[in-house]
């Protein structure tokens, strides 16, 4: 008997008898409003318990000799598709001008309806009789190689298209002074195209590869013309200071897409001051940070963000700048690492009992302050001491 009653004083719990049970009408409403709160955050840790949080955390980035796909979908509402090239270079000195592969031009109306969509860079249309590298024509079963009009770095070189007439006088560092007198021009239509054009917009979307290290990607506007097809500014007038380099970016990303990933210059978009008559390069700095995306089955994304400034630099003083519009891109040195991560039942139980405990306590405190202050006033309302 000693051993149960020591056992039993130490019951942490002690029971009142209901006949000393008193029940107010402040308890009943605290005890309503206690429960709400209870089932509110009981639910509220459920829904994050079942749903994956995403923990970062930041880390050095020692990765080398990478690359990196850069995506984008940019439209030009006043700049006809001939005349957008797409160049990259890097620090690294790698140099890529008029880049035509995984590239997609749509030529577009002074409305923003689609002309014609079609991949860049595809080859001449097929003609019956075509000038060959020998100087004669095309001749029944003969494979065609077109002739590159003295720009040829070897006697078996072929340039079947106008664009590899023109790959090859640029590599010279020639110009071509007569557009019409080259074959694969003439029958490509070449100049009428640009005659054509005069007047629409151009959508241009793809990706570009390129180093993991500092460099930039730009839209230039006649660029490539400007080197090999001099004589067209004159003929077509397009001069430099008549380029018109408004645009959206409709879609820029450095990598994969990821879950929660926000692109700030998706959306953006420039006009040009058609009152000044000035152009220029528009310009955005871009600091690219890596990322790592982990799913909650262990998958990763190897992706990136970045932020960005904006600035427009006006074609004025000498030397005067290209226009076009000028990505410049550097990487951070710190990664970050981003984790989904569920939270653990034992987490779960813990926070359950904390919920359900902690309202309870302060309910009981409340209530305990309510009920004797209102004993407090009664008592003294009693003996005539209130007021």
């Amino acid at each position: 008997m000693d051993l149960w009653n020591k056992l039993r004083s130490l019951d942490a719990y002690p029971k009142v008898n209901e006949d000393f049970y008193s029940r107010t009408l402040s308890g009943g409403l605290i005890t309503i409003a206690s429960s709400l709160a209870i089932l509110l955050l009981f639910f509220s840790e459920i829904r994050l318990y079942l749903y994956s949080a995403t923990e970062s955390k930041l880390t050095v980035d020692t990765s080398r000799g990478e690359r990196l796909h850069i995506n984008f979908d940019v439209t030009f509402p006043a700049l006809p598709c001939s005349l957008v090239a797409i160049d990259t270079m890097d620090v690294s000195g790698e140099q890529h001008y008029d880049i035509r592969h995984d590239i997609f031009k749509k030529r577009i109306d002074h409305l923003g309806n689609v002309i014609e969509s079609r991949k860049d860079g595809v080859g001449s249309p097929k003609i019956e009789r075509p000038l060959q590298n020998h100087g004669g024509r095309l001749d029944h079963n003969e494979a065609y190689c077109g002739s590159c009009y003295g720009s040829e770095e070897s006697d078996d070189q072929c340039c079947n298209s106008c664009e590899e007439v023109r790959d090859a006088y640029r590599k010279k560092g020639w110009a071509l002074t007569n557009v019409e007198s080259i074959d694969q021009c003439k029958r490509e239509g070449f100049v009428q195209r640009l005659k054509d054009e005069q007047g629409e917009g151009c959508n241009i979307h793809g990706f570009v590869d390129v180093n993991k290290v500092a460099g930039n990607f730009h839209f230039a506007p006649g660029k490539h013309l400007d080197q090999s097809f001099n004589f067209l500014q004159d003929m077509l007038n397009f001069q430099p200071e008549n380029y018109n380099i408004s645009h959206k970016i409709n879609k820029l990303s450095f990598g994969k897409e990821f879950p929660g990933v926000v692109n700030p210059l998706d959306g953006v978009e420039w006009k040009q001051e058609q009152a000044t008559g000035l152009t220029g390069m528009y310009q955005y700095f871009v600091k690219v940070v890596p990322t790592i995306y982990t799913d909650i089955r262990g998958r990763k994304i190897h992706s990136n963000q970045f932020s960005v400034t904006e600035h427009f630099r006006e074609a004025i003083g000498f030397p005067r700048p290209p226009p076009g519009v000028y990505f410049f891109y550097e990487f951070s040195p710190i990664k970050v690492d981003f984790t989904e991560e569920n939270t653990s039942l034992l987490h779960f139980l813990t926070n359950i009992c904390a919920i359900v405990g902690g309202i309870f306590t302060v309910a009981g405190i409340i209530d305990s302050f309510v009920y004797h202050g209102h004993r407090a006033i009664k008592k003294k309302m009693e003996i005539g001491k209130l007021g």
